[in-house]
């Protein structure tokens, strides 16, 4: 715990400070730290203490109040907190902390130290506890080892004694045990005394009453006070006294001085002094009072002079004394018991000092004294000059003396020249003065003195004098319309010398020529004009000469400014072309004009930046350039004559293409045979005009320029053959940058799909197995086939390869009828002709005349077309060449001696096949074989154009339909779909 000692604030009255009542708290034992089980007995006292009044008590611990009485002034305490107490009609004590501790080892210190007392400190081990060493700290260091005794004793307790302490023990295994600390503060025992009067300005034999005021701590009831009073260094009274009150019953003028008084505890351990209080005792002083008044008494008057004496008990005889100068004491010139000494008729001779002394019975009271002047008017003064003349040089001493006859001294002379004062003296022994100085040239002019003793100045006749000074060294002032002397100016020499009586003559030099001369009858200087051009830079002087010498002036220095002409602004790059990167130097530089010259550079009338040069010779400005950079530019060029602005050069900056980028623009999704394809090339950045050019598989097709800029534009009508990776190339004449690759896919939409009816015999019966094949003979995959029977969808298939699909089916009585196919690869289906289906075994049917005769006659037409083409096939062979066939529909194509047949499948040897090639719709079937010249390609990759080829062969065979007569064959064009 800290131990914290406060003092109390506290008023003075009657020589020690009171306070409200308050009640004070003591210890037994006097120790605020004690163990756990101890006990400590509080101690309340008052003022004025009841013993049948109870006392309360109250105590503080962890933020709670606990409140007891008590009928005695004692109370018996075990447990930590802050605890106070209240007597009856007293305010409560201050706080008192008690722990009550656990510890080890505890510091014990009593609650309240003063000044000069004796304290005991005790560092405290258990009772069970054996510590082999204990020190005591003070504010960390160790004050003492305490090895025979627990405790430690300061005699006489000062402010240096002030401190933080605690104790540390060693116990037998060396661990360290530490104790509470205790914070010191030495209060004192009272306060420096004051000392108070009852008057400081007391009349002669009044009484005064000195008070001694200081105030004992109010813990310290017991402790008695006494007091000694003094004045300067003598005592006052018998020695020291119990009171504080010390009465003085009549006080005179030798008893003004410094008072002072001690005081000090009985046993004489602690004293203080108060402060020294001046007390001056006023003398009882007549007063004397003049008619007319001191100031206003002039010759001829009459003159009273009355004694006032109040506060002097009566009867008094007033004796009247004037005092001479070189007298020490005054001679007396009437003595009456009036108070009124009357002079009928003042004259000069009565100046001097007068006083009055009025007496009694028991003492004399003198008056100060008061000086009487007789005013005498001053006469008109005269101003003399020595040595006689009214002309000297400069240098020469001369000396004015100012002389009134008459008037009452002191009088007051000033000299002044052409109205102007020169100098005030004060003549209070004769009535002449004089007034010496070194002549100037400033001393020439008319001169006059003034006598004046308060009634009014009288003025001498004026006195011409005239100084001669030769003339100082000149001046040269050079003058300009400017600050600079520019060429084409009119400069202004003036040369002035400061000092010397004129007519003055000035010369004027330049570079020691004589430019001119010029005569001043005033002496205030004389002037030389000069148009200025760029010769007259150099140094000039002038000559002063009034016949007492010639004077030069110092050398001035001209420098003749050029103004700038209108700068140059050149652009230096690296290349024939300013490109986005390079480093482009401007260089400004003026013609004409004297340095140092300021040169500014802009772009668009913004300033970039500035440059010094101090020979005039040019400056330049470095710009690593952008696209931003491209404008016009100027220069400024400014050497403080004025600003000139170069001609405007217009910068293009070029920048390089960069990577183009490659758009193709489809009226739909995807990209069709037959759109139209529009392929976009542009460069984000890149000065105009660009040059686009477009690849297909990294060959040219095509090219187009943009003069502004921006990108370009090539339209394609797409064909198969435009499948493939296209990418385009921009040029600015800076570099080639080509874009990305992109790959177009060309989507053919299907044809019209062939439906072929494939059976195992050439007529259809019921239970036979009849194969739907539908094939679409152009088309980009995959294709969906749908199958129709009469209108009614059977089955569809999806041909992700392109090839035709099929589907089989076992005949019933009910599948006679008209069968159809679609296709379609999300381009728009397409649907096949009807084939008509007749199955035999049904009742009433006419159609086994007609098969049988259908039958036969194709059985004729493909002999015959098989001849036909296995000699069409051989005679290109025998000229070297390939047989012209189409490969593409069937799979076994990869052997060239096997002929193809379109609507046979390759199981069926010779059997009859229905197809839809039947243009005119009636009872003629054709079957069509072709064959092809070329390489073999897959279906998917069949191209319409191959249909235009010359050599291509189509053979028919006719077959006679039933009840009709048998039609001649029919060529097909070759733009016909391939049935």
């Amino acid at each position: 715990m800290m131990l914290w000692v406060s003092l109390l604030v506290l008023a003075p009255v009657s020589g020690q400070f009171a306070t409200e009542q308050k009640s004070v708290i003591f210890l037994h034992p006097p120790w605020t730290t004690v163990f756990q089980g101890e006990n400590v007995t509080l101690t309340c006292k008052a003022f004025h203490f009841d013993a049948s009044k109870k006392i309360k008590w109250y105590r503080w611990y962890l933020l709670e109040e606990i409140q007891s009485e008590t009928s005695g002034n004692t109370h018996e305490v075990h447990e930590s907190g802050d605890y106070r107490c209240q007597a009856q009609d007293s305010l409560p004590s201050n706080h008192v902390g008690l722990i009550f501790s656990p510890a080890n080892l505890i510091l014990q210190a009593p609650l309240d130290v003063f000044e000069n007392e004796s304290v005991i400190l005790r560092c405290r081990a258990k009772a069970n506890r054996v510590l082999n060493t204990i020190k005591l700290y003070k504010n960390e260091k160790v004050l003492e080892v305490l090895e025979k005794s627990s405790e430690f004793h300061i005699h006489q307790a000062s402010l240096k004694d002030n401190g933080k302490y605690h104790c540390i023990g060693v116990k037998e295994d060396d661990q360290l045990v530490s104790s509470n600390s205790v914070k010191i503060e030495v209060q004192e025992l009272f306060p420096s005394p004051v000392l108070r009067a009852s008057s400081t300005q007391p009349t002669e034999g009044g009484a005064v009453t000195l008070t001694c005021e200081t105030q004992l701590s109010p813990q310290r009831p017991d402790v008695q006070l006494q007091f000694h009073f003094f004045r300067d260094r003598w005592r006052l009274g018998s020695g020291w006294r119990s009171s504080p009150e010390f009465k003085i019953p009549a006080i005179w003028r030798e008893d003004s001085g410094f008072y002072w008084c001690q005081a000090q505890s009985m046993n004489s351990s602690v004293q203080k002094q108060s402060q020294r209080l001046q007390i001056q005792v006023k003398k009882v002083v007549p007063d004397i009072r003049i008619y007319p008044r001191p100031k206003l008494v002039f010759e001829g008057q009459e003159l009273v002079l009355i004694c006032s004496v109040n506060g002097v008990p009566g009867p008094i005889t007033v004796s009247w004394y004037r005092k001479f100068k070189k007298l020490r004491t005054g001679r007396k010139l009437h003595t009456s018991s009036e108070t009124e000494f009357k002079i009928p008729v003042v004259t000069n001779s009565y100046d001097g000092e007068y006083y009055c002394v009025a007496s009694n019975s028991r003492s004399s009271f003198h008056s100060d004294p008061v000086t009487i002047n007789v005013k005498v008017p001053v006469s008109q003064p005269v101003l003399t000059l020595s040595p006689p003349g009214t002309q000297t040089l400069v240098g020469d001493e001369v000396n004015f003396d100012c002389e009134a006859q008459r008037g009452s001294l002191p009088i007051w002379y000033q000299f002044f020249r052409e109205g102007v004062l020169l100098k005030k003296i004060e003549a209070t022994l004769w009535r002449t003065t004089s007034y010496r100085f070194s002549l100037t040239a400033e001393h020439s002019g008319n001169y006059y003195c003034t006598a004046d003793n308060g009634l009014g100045p009288q003025s001498s006749e004026t006195l011409r004098l005239s100084v001669i000074v030769p003339v100082s060294r000149p001046v040269l002032t050079l003058r300009a319309p400017g600050a600079q002397a520019v060429v084409g100016d009119v400069m202004e020499l003036h040369c002035e010398a400061r000092r010397g009586s004129p007519p003055i003559l000035y010369q004027f030099y330049h570079e020691d020529v004589s430019l001119g001369s010029s005569s001043s009858p005033s002496g205030r200087g004389a002037s030389f004009n000069l148009l200025l051009t760029a010769e007259h830079s150099g140094n000039y002087f002038c000559e002063a000469n009034n016949g007492q010498g010639v004077q030069r002036s110092d050398a001035v220095s001209l420098s003749v400014r050029v103004p700038v002409s209108r700068p140059v602004l050149t652009l230096r790059a690296p290349g024939a072309q300013a490109v986005v990167g390079d480093v482009m130097e401007l260089h400004c530089e003026a013609r004409r004009g004297s340095p140092p010259i300021l040169y500014q550079f802009y772009h668009e009338d913004v300033s970039l930046g500035s440059s010094s040069s101090p020979s005039g010779r040019g400056a330049s400005f470095n710009l690593l350039l952008t696209a931003e950079h491209s404008g016009n530019y100027f220069c400024e060029a400014n050497n403080g004559q004025g600003v000139q602005r170069s001609d405007a050069v217009s910068l293009s900056v070029r920048v390089p293409v960069s990577h183009p980028v490659l758009t193709l623009r489809a009226s739909r999704a995807q990209a069709v045979v037959g759109d139209m394809v529009e392929l976009h090339c542009e460069a984000g950045r890149g000065s105009p005009p660009i040059l686009y050019q477009f690849y297909h598989k990294d060959v040219a097709v095509g090219s187009s320029s943009a003069p502004l800029g921006g990108g370009a534009s090539f339209n394609l009508s797409l064909t198969m053959k435009h499948s493939g990776n296209y990418s385009c190339k921009a040029d600015n004449g800076l570099g080639v940058q080509q874009s990305e690759v992109m790959l177009l896919s060309v989507i053919v939409p299907v044809s019209h799909p062939i439906l072929t009816l494939r059976a195992p015999r050439a007529q259809a019966m019921v239970g036979d197995v009849v194969e739907l094949h539908c094939e679409a003979q152009r088309g980009s995959p995959p294709i969906l086939y749908q199958f129709y029977h009469k209108n009614v969808t059977l089955e569809s298939s999806m041909s992700h390869s392109g090839q035709g699909v099929s589907l089989n089916l076992s005949l019933t009585a009910n599948h006679s009828g008209t069968y159809s196919c679609e296709a379609d690869n999300g381009l728009g289906p397409q649907r096949s002709e009807a084939v008509t289906l007749s199955i035999t075994g049904l009742t009433g049917s006419r159609s086994g005349p007609v098969a049988t005769g259908v039958t036969g006659g194709l059985l004729s037409m493909m002999g015959l077309a098989a001849v036909a083409l296995l000699f069409y096939c051989w005679l290109p062979r025998k000229t070297g060449e390939k047989p012209t066939f189409d490969s593409s529909r069937n799979p076994s194509a990869s052997d060239p001696q096997e002929p193809t047949y379109h609507n046979v499948p390759s199981w069926i040897e010779l059997q009859p096949v229905y197809s839809n090639v039947n243009p005119n719709r009636g009872d003629v079937v054709y079957s069509e074989v072709r064959c092809m010249k070329g390489e073999n390609k897959p279906a998917a990759a069949y191209d319409p154009e191959l249909l235009k080829n010359t050599d291509s062969c189509v053979i028919y065979s006719q077959v006679k339909g039933a009840y009709t007569a048998a039609p001649k064959p029919q060529l097909l064009a070759a733009s016909t779909p391939h049935r």
